[in-house]
């Protein structure tokens, strides 16, 4: 196992698992946000029944079964065995759900292509956009929507930062790389690979306490 799949199947102990039903009484629903029951839906990847959707980095599962269960042929890729073990436990017997444990620049080298590709707080955060962006563009449909969300940027804090996953009260974290961009670079790295109609914006927290919004960025192949 990599050391990557180690620090994922860390992190994945310690993240809450999905609630049975959302605020609506929903079994399955899409989330781009940190906060519950919080931001758009699934409009933002302009998909409908049938059409092939690729989720990069899709943990434990929720939205891509989300996808399957409007009809939609909805592929799941993460590194994590524990995070898809979870997911196939909870939603694997979803139909039009099809789950890869794999990095995401090596299962984008299969001649697949879909219709939208999306990543929450996942893939496109946490891989060089250099190696990543390419990849995306050659496997979407002309027209298709690469949709991703993630913490804005601390101010000064731009480009490959370290993430820290804590392990054991006598073990040293766990580092992971992601990287961070203000929404005019995330602008002009999309436009570099070929994507149109670049859309960066950050959705403002819910009321209460917490106040870090989320960074949404839409563009077109």
């Amino acid at each position: 196992m990599t050391d990557t799949a180690i620090a994922w199947d860390t992190y994945s102990r310690q993240r809450p698992e999905r609630r049975p039903v959302n605020s609506r009484g929903e079994t399955t629903w899409f989330n781009w946000t940190q906060y519950e029951d919080h931001g758009p839906d699934t409009e933002l990847l302009g998909v409908t029944a049938g059409d092939r959707v690729l989720d990069l980095g899709c943990g434990k599962g929720g939205n891509a079964a989300h996808l399957a269960a409007l009809g939609m042929h909805a592929v799941g890729v993460d590194v994590s065995p524990k995070q898809l073990a979870a997911a196939r436990a909870r939603w694997g017997d979803v139909p039009g759900l099809e789950l890869h444990q794999a990095d995401a620049v090596q299962f984008l080298q299969q001649l697949q292509h879909y219709d939208a590709v999306y990543s929450v707080y996942g893939a496109l955060w946490f891989t060089d956009p250099a190696r990543l962006l390419p990849a995306i563009r050659e496997r979407l449909r002309p027209g298709g929507r690469l949709v991703f969300s993630q913490r804005p940027p601390v101010e000064g804090c731009y480009g490959c930062q370290a993430s820290y996953i804590p392990r054991g009260s006598d073990e040293d974290p766990l580092v992971v790389k992601r990287w961070d961009y203000e929404r005019d670079a995330w602008g002009r790295l999309l436009a570099e690979h070929g994507f149109g109609d670049v859309r960066a914006e950050v959705l403002a927290a819910p009321p209460g306490r917490r106040t870090v919004g989320t960074l949404i960025v839409t563009a077109r192949a």
